[in-house]
């Protein structure tokens, strides 16, 4: 939640998120047309893309460099990539890849997964444990979860009837939300147990199709937003704490008996009575337009962010305490900003080196002194591009940049 990536017609830009009045841009590359994805690597160097033009390719980058760190091939279209300081995932509609992200290496394959046509999957950002959650089945709503570190199943949770929509982990992996595609309940799981820790009901009067889901740094918020123009954020507490003494009112004596009543009821009836309301929600000036929404603390405050496809950046105000109604506080464009600021760099500068792509393209004359290929073609994917000797040196890949956070170490 410190940086920004988006894909572009014309390529793909990195944005900098430390200051709510101005947006730096930190990269921008028009080397590729039509980006759909675009990973960074927390505020490092290393990025990966996958275009239209070539959707069965991920390209991992050295954006500060300039040059193409490698490149592979797959079976079908790249649907979605997840990476950590760990791992770094591929998700097809029918199978998953795991590599190591230290050199790139595939380390399993997941075949026959249940059809994934968003590829829809979540990987633990935290290093340490490095969960894999993907869809465990196509009809109903169960979440399969796999240690992307011991690469081995670690359990199935039947989360809810129908098919999934959105899964989520909070930071240290600890923790996965998760919603269905009628949108209307949002669980959250402990991890690797899968016990059902929190239920919220984001509404009951229309199905909605979630597009984010997301949990604050600390674990205790969930932000959720759809393709209607409400996004709902709901705090992570037990109904034992104490809350502020309600007004006498028939709702609030109520909500005390039903409170009250939970104690008697089965266990699925109980759940039900409990769901609590978002603590705090934002009215969007646009509907039916995909978002990905962000919890972050930026100036030492907390903000809820909002992007939207259309290109803008919305930051709102978060009162941690009160919740209730967030208050817009800053929009940006992020396709039109950073462009004459980006151009009068790239006059001071050297010319970028030549990609390893290019270099591959004039075989013939240099040749290649070093190989490390990709996985093999019974793995279900085709082989990938040699990587550059320059590249692996000493082995893993080295980002060389001690002041990002979190460095790549050897």
């Amino acid at each position: 939640c410190s940086s920004l990536a988006i894909g572009t017609t014309t390529g793909y830009r990195l944005f900098s998120l430390s200051s709510v009045e101005q947006l730096d841009q930190v990269h921008e590359s028009n080397e590729i047309p039509d980006v759909y994805i675009v990973e960074r690597l927390f505020s490092s160097s290393l990025v990966v893309v996958v275009s239209h033009a070539k959707p069965q390719q991920m390209n991992v980058y050295h954006f500060k460099k300039g040059t193409e760190i490698c490149n592979y091939s797959y079976s079908s279209n790249i649907l979605s990539i997840r990476l950590n300081r760990q791992r770094l995932v591929v998700c097809l509609e029918e199978s998953i890849y795991i590599h190591n992200i230290k050199d790139m290496k595939l380390l399993k394959t997941i075949l026959d997964t249940p059809p994934n046509t968003t590829g829809l999957c979540a990987l633990s950002i935290n290093h340490a444990n490095s969960y894999l959650a993907y869809p465990g089945s196509a009809t109903s709503g169960e979440i399969a979860l796999y240690d992307g570190n011991t690469l081995k199943t670690a359990c199935t949770i039947p989360a809810h009837e129908g098919p999934l929509a959105a899964l989520a982990f909070n930071s240290t992996g600890s923790k996965l939300a998760s919603a269905s595609e009628k949108g209307t309940v949002i669980r959250v799981f402990s991890i690797p147990g899968g016990q059902k820790l929190y239920e919220f009901r984001r509404g009951m009067k229309r199905y909605v199709n979630i597009s984010s889901l997301v949990f604050s740094m600390d674990s205790q918020f969930l932000c959720a937003s759809s393709n209607t123009e409400t996004v709902h954020i709901f705090k992570l507490e037990h109904l034992t704490d104490s809350r502020p003494e309600e007004p006498p009112s028939w709702s609030g004596y109520m909500g005390k008996m039903f409170q009250a009543a939970t104690n008697y009821l089965p266990a699925q009836v109980s759940g039900m009575m409990s769901q609590d309301r978002a603590f705090a929600t934002v009215r969007l000036n646009i509907s039916g337009q995909r978002n990905i929404c962000a919890l972050s603390t930026i100036q030492k405050l907390p903000r809820l962010l909002v992007t939207t496809s259309d290109g803008h950046l919305y930051i709102y105000n978060l009162d941690p305490q009160d919740g209730g109604e967030c208050v817009l506080i800053k929009n940006h464009s992020l396709l039109g900003s950073g462009k004459m600021e980006e151009n009068k760099e790239n006059d001071l500068q050297s010319p970028v080196p030549q990609s390893y792509a290019a270099t591959v393209a004039r075989q013939s004359t240099v040749p290649s002194t070093s190989t490390m290929p990709g996985y093999s073609e019974d793995g279900g994917a085709l082989r990938g591009e040699v990587i550059p000797e320059h590249e692996f040196a000493t082995g893993p890949v080295c980002l060389d940049d001690e002041n990002e956070f979190p460095p790549v170490s050897i």
